[in-house]
């Protein structure tokens, strides 16, 4: 496994021939390389002086090299530093060592309270600091001494970045450290019953593939299903975990008892609970208690009831403080003749009406309907006879904003640690249809200023409301907002969900590449064909291509609903300004639904049947 450490004194000159042989690679003369040598040259000194690392292969060898050299802040902007040298030999060109030292700079500026860090690159690798995630300024170009450089020596390209060391809130949550992820959606959504839910979990165990983002940084994850063999290679990749990440997938074919399963097997048990590392899961259940040798306590979870919640938000606003939030109205039908009139009256007044089971998760038994969506289906009894059975609350619906595209659902995350306290992650903005959770974005102006304050105060309130009742975990507070600038709280979630995976993401991306991140979850890209594992690997490879082309970043995030009848990605994306990441997803969308078109005869009037052959000879599965 390749590795960084610090150079030796002993070492300069050999060092010296590595930049060398590197700067002529790019098939610059002999005379701009003997002009330019003094700038090559490492001296003994410099060893220690620069920071100097290098970066050596599974053997050994060095193959790379590295310097941080902290500057004097003139400008009064903060602390700067600047990446004097990285050059790989040219023998080992793409094969990642540039991108550990590069993330390796990143991580020692950041460590030294850095908060600029200047690259002048050579034009031949402007390319690579791009996908680093380094920003080109424009300025005029440099030399390494810090001279305008002239065409005929070569002009250097002005990148920057903006290192920053993890938020205190990731700290907090696995102790800075790697953990153990165990993908237990299924097994949480089991114990509510709630007819809402899928019976047979299917889809929670495609959202169990989340757990490769339960924490910034994953020791093992713990599957359900059987994942692509690429698939924890490339995510891996982009946010720089390395080889080490141990995974164990394909231990539940049918049915929610993961963490059963494990238990089952004393010898995996026993070194994923045996580690030493925290297990994290998607959310408390009785069985991950006995695995993870945690006390059971069921009320921890109450206020995953909808109605519970509801009511939770009523005390903290009676309490007063919050001037910022209002709370509809809900009533609990104890049976569906009580629900259909409390429906029919509403539609009567004109009013809409938010259907919701007690239970439920990503927009699961939520339903939004209008007068007129009451009267097209013949009345309230008609429209309640196409829901889930079960208990029913009915609640008043929130109108949103006027103003076309303004956020109208939004959601605030935090995490209560084992001691108690309280941490605030952040607020984002959710992409909801028809009551249904598709995604979410999270990242640096994101929420509307004015919903700032009020989100993330209400948000905090309630995480000591959940820490006093004894719960102990992750959780969220979702909200609309409504036309006179106000939230109202609609549920609260004790459990990890899409935004968190999102805020996991991006706290891992400004740590390797600087801050900044925007970054999207969406939970359902549609894939214009259902494709065997190695063109579903290829696939996501040009997409983390051409996302990189864009100055983004993408993330498969669950691989495993490709394989399904009607096939569908969820994933990634990360950029530092909302253009690029609207392009980003959009190239996304656009490339996966297109991978249908393959199958495609280029001429109509061809044959079908050669069509059909030709599939079949490329050994790709077609539905």
């Amino acid at each position: 496994m390749a590795k960084v450490r610090a150079a030796r004194a002993d070492e300069a000159r050999a060092l010296t021939e590595l930049v060398r042989r590197s700067k002529a690679h790019w098939g610059y003369g002999s005379a701009f390389l003997a002009a330019v040598a003094p700038e090559l040259r490492i001296d003994a000194a410099d060893v220690t002086a620069r920071r100097i690392v290098v970066a050596e292969d599974a053997q050994g060898v060095v193959r790379g090299v590295a310097s941080l050299e902290l500057e004097l802040d003139l400008e009064g902007d903060g602390p700067r530093a600047r990446l004097g040298l990285l050059f790989v030999e040219p023998s080992a060109i793409g094969r990642g060592f540039g991108r550990l030292l590069y993330r390796d700079a990143v991580r020692r500026a950041a460590g030294l309270g850095v908060r600029k860090l200047l690259i002048d690159s050579d034009p031949h690798a402007a390319g690579f600091y791009r996908a680093m995630g380094a920003v080109a300024v424009p300025v005029a170009a440099v030399l390494a001494d810090g001279r305008p450089a002239g065409a005929s020596r070569g002009e250097l390209v002005r990148f920057e970045a903006a290192p920053v060391p993890p938020p205190a809130w990731v700290r907090a949550w696995t102790g800075g450290g790697p953990a153990v992820h165990v993908g237990n959606v299924a097994e949480f959504n089991a114990q509510f019953a709630d007819a809402s839910l899928d019976r047979e979990q299917r889809a929670a165990h495609h959202y169990a593939c989340l757990a490769a983002f339960y924490s910034p940084y994953p020791a093992a994850l713990v599957l359900p299903r059987t994942v692509p063999s690429g698939w924890i290679g490339l995510v891996g990749r982009q946010l720089g975990w390395g080889p080490e990440v141990e995974v164990y997938d394909g231990l539940v074919e049918r049915g929610p008892g993961l963490s059963d399963v494990v238990r089952a097997r004393p010898a995996l048990a026993g070194r994923l609970a045996g580690a030493g590392l925290p297990l994290v899961p998607w959310g408390l259940t009785e069985p991950f208690g006995r695995l993870a040798g945690r006390p059971w306590r069921p009320r921890e979870l109450r206020y995953e009831s909808k109605a519970a919640a509801h009511a939770l938000f009523g005390r903290i606003l009676a309490a007063g403080g919050h001037p910022g939030i209002v709370l509809p109205e809900q009533w609990r039908a104890a049976t569906r003749r009580a629900a259909v009139r409390l429906l029919a009256a509403r539609a009567g007044a004109g009013e809409s009406t938010v259907l919701k089971s007690e239970h439920g998760v990503g927009g699961s038994g939520t339903t939004v309907v209008s007068p007129a969506q009451v009267r097209a289906a013949g009345g309230a009894r008609a429209v309640l006879r196409r829901l889930p059975r079960g208990p029913l609350l009915v609640e008043e619906y929130v109108h949103g904003p006027a103003e076309p595209g303004a956020p109208r659902d939004l959601t605030y995350d935090g995490f209560v640690d084992d001691a108690g306290r309280v941490h605030r992650v952040g607020g984002a903005v959710m992409d909801v249809e028809d009551g249904g959770y598709r995604g979410a974005t999270v990242g640096p102006g994101v929420v509307p200023q004015w919903a700032q304050r009020p989100l993330l105060d209400f948000g905090d309130a309630v995480g000591r409301e959940l820490a006093a009742a004894g719960y102990r975990g992750w959780f969220d507070v979702d909200f609309v907002a409504d036309g006179a600038g106000r939230l109202a709280p609609t549920e609260t979630n004790l459990r990890l969900t899409g935004p968190s995976v999102a805020f996991m993401v991006a706290a891992r991306l400004d740590e390797l590449r600087g801050a900044g991140h925007l970054v999207r979850i969406a939970d359902r890209v549609e894939l214009g064909a259902r494709l065997p594992e190695a063109q579903l690997d290829e696939l996501c490879e040009e997409l983390a291509r051409g996302c990189a082309e864009l100055g983004a970043v993408f993330v498969p995030a669950i691989p495993t609903g490709a394989f399904e009848p009607a096939p569908w990605l969820g994933v990634l994306v990360a950029a530092y300004s909302g253009e690029v990441l609207d392009a980003a997803e959009a190239l996304v969308r656009a490339r996966a639904l297109a991978v249908g078109a393959m199958f495609d005869p280029p001429d109509q009037d061809q044959e079908r049947a050669q069509s059909s052959k030709s599939k079949t000879e490329a050994g790709l599965r077609v539905t």
